[in-house]
């Protein structure tokens, strides 16, 4: 029996189970991967900025370091294990995994994001065949597209992020995308520009033409509305038009969860659920202030668990301990600074 059970080790998951650490509960984090990380690894070389207090670091980095934060209080962990439902019994709340596992907890945490999700594929025939090659719907290496002709196909702010990262390595980077406008941040959009990165606005890709090797595409066509069909010699595509989301755990969770268009939990500022003792964090939870950033996830986090520990003990504190004064983090910043010490 755990105090809290945590569903998702990305960034929500792993604040969560830091912070339910200072509240001194034991927790256990569930999540569907082999490794922690959550949707982070998706862009393990694109540079984080929005932290704060953090100057800008790779994904990768941040991942690093909140797994370091979130194993602090050593949580029991169970990687590789899909959560398939979330019942409530006599007050005791059971979850259950896809190896026909059980869980049981006081508290639950669900830090899914916006559930597992899956890259959606370029409903091109054939395009499939080239994924060995030079198509690709992640960017876990910017080395391979060095000097290369790269196009992006996508308006998402990930694609932007893209463009604007591979720009200065690339020979040359096109952006496709199927609106008139991009709907990224100002400054971001105004960098494409600076860059140099061709912008093919209102445009489609309606084929992949091979090399005549057959294993790697040579040429896109694209389709625009009013100036027709155009081919573009490539080297590598990336494909950036969002994720298909796995709704399962809330479909199949028997409890009388209110939600918001399927996908999300309907809640609260302070991230509770219409579920007693069932708090959300993350992409997950929506209300009327949520605030889709990193920085959101951590506050959203704080005040599940500190709902979780007052849900358990109603006589605790509405809100956590001042970290700097927690022993372990004490014994912690010791050891960094004798590291750093002897490292001069």
């Amino acid at each position: 029996m755990h105090d809290v059970i945590i569903i998702g080790g990305g960034p929500a998951g792993l604040f969560s189970a830091f912070y339910s650490g200072l509240r001194k509960m034991k927790t256990k984090i569930i999540e569907s991967h082999p490794f922690l990380g959550g949707k982070v690894h998706v862009y393990p070389e694109k540079m984080v900025w929005d932290v704060g207090g953090v100057p800008p670091l790779s994904g990768q980095q941040l991942i690093d370091q909140l797994i370091e934060q979130g194993m602090t209080f050593e949580p029991d962990l169970a990687l590789g294990e899909k959560v398939n439902s979330i019942e409530k019994e006599d007050g005791v709340f059971k979850v259950c995994t896809d190896s026909n596992q059980e869980h049981y907890s006081k508290t639950v945490i669900v830090a899914v994001g916006g559930g597992i999700i899956e890259p959606k594929k370029l409903q091109i025939h054939g395009a499939e065949k080239f994924e060995v090659s030079n198509l690709h719907y992640t960017v876990p290496s910017f080395q391979r597209f060095v000097g290369k002709r790269v196009l992006i196909s996508g308006g998402s702010h990930s694609a932007i992020d893209w463009a604007n990262e591979l720009a200065p390595l690339a020979e040359r980077v096109e952006l496709v995308y199927r609106k008139e406008e991009l709907k990224g941040h100002e400054a971001s959009i105004e960098l494409l520009i600076e860059q140099g990165v061709h912008l093919h606005e209102q445009s489609s890709i309606q084929a992949l033409t091979a090399a005549p090797s057959g294993d790697r595409i040579e040429q896109v066509v694209l389709e625009h509305p009013y100036d027709g069909i155009k081919q573009v010699k490539v080297d590598e595509v990336i494909i950036s038009h969002g994720f298909n989301r796995d709704a399962s755990l809330l479909n199949e969770s028997p409890i009388d969860l209110d939600r918001v268009d399927d996908f999300f939990i309907k809640g609260t500022p302070l991230s509770a659920s219409s579920v007693p003792g069932l708090y959300a964090a993350g992409d997950i939870l929506h209300h009327e202030g949520k605030l889709h950033l990193i920085a959101g996830a951590f506050q959203d986090a704080a005040n599940a668990v500190n709902l979780a520990k007052q849900f358990i003990d109603p006589d605790a504190n509405a809100r956590a301990m001042v970290s700097s004064h927690n022993e372990r983090l004490d014994d912690h910043n010791k050891r960094l600074k004798k590291q750093r010490i002897a490292n001069l």
